[in-house]
């Protein structure tokens, strides 16, 4: 994985090898989930480009702090916040483990897009979280609403959690 700062009229390179382990918050075994097919197909091991207004390297704590339209990208896959916090290892080179979105969360790709007040990226385990009035569309209409949710990009499948979780699903039209 490597992490690249864009700027507006051109990316230049800072690497960053992604992986390692986020655990995202726990769900209650008995909250009721809903699951549909969301960002499958992700290229997981694409670099990582990133733009914002403001970047503080943390050494000692072992992370990145950007803020103010930060625009975190990965192939077709786009991040977008307020404020991120990218924390790493730093083992010979800088290893991700994850990336913590905070402050309005947009993540897309295509016509799918899920939104939240807190979007983790887990780089080892390629699972990305919202939560906070978190809602996925897709380009054919279908909603979903929730609290929390999971999205796998190894398996495309997303959980919704958190509450009540509502949706609409679109139905093909018939003559």
């Amino acid at each position: 994985m490597t992490l690249r700062r864009q700027s507006p009229a051109r990316a230049m390179p800072l690497r960053i090898t992604a992986t390692a382990v986020l655990l995202a918050t726990g769900v209650a075994a008995a909250v009721p989930q809903l699951r549909a097919q969301v960002f499958s197909g992700h290229n997981s091991n694409a670099p990582v480009d990133y733009a914002a207004d403001r970047i503080e390297l943390q050494d000692k704590q072992d992370r990145v702090i950007l803020s103010g339209n930060v625009d975190v990208r990965q192939g077709e896959l786009e991040l977008r916040a307020a404020r991120t916090v990218v924390n790493f290892t730093n083992t010979g080179s800088m290893q991700i483990q994850r990336i913590t979105a905070s402050g309005g969360v947009v993540v897309t790709r295509g016509d799918e897009r899920a939104t939240g007040d807190v979007g983790i990226y887990d780089f080892s385990k390629k699972i990305i979280t919202m939560s906070g009035n978190a809602t996925l569309k897709r380009g054919n209409g279908d909603t979903l609403r929730g609290g929390r949710f999971v999205i796998d990009l190894n398996t495309g499948v997303s959980s919704a959690s958190g509450g009540r979780v509502s949706g609409t699903f679109t139905v093909p039209k018939q003559n």
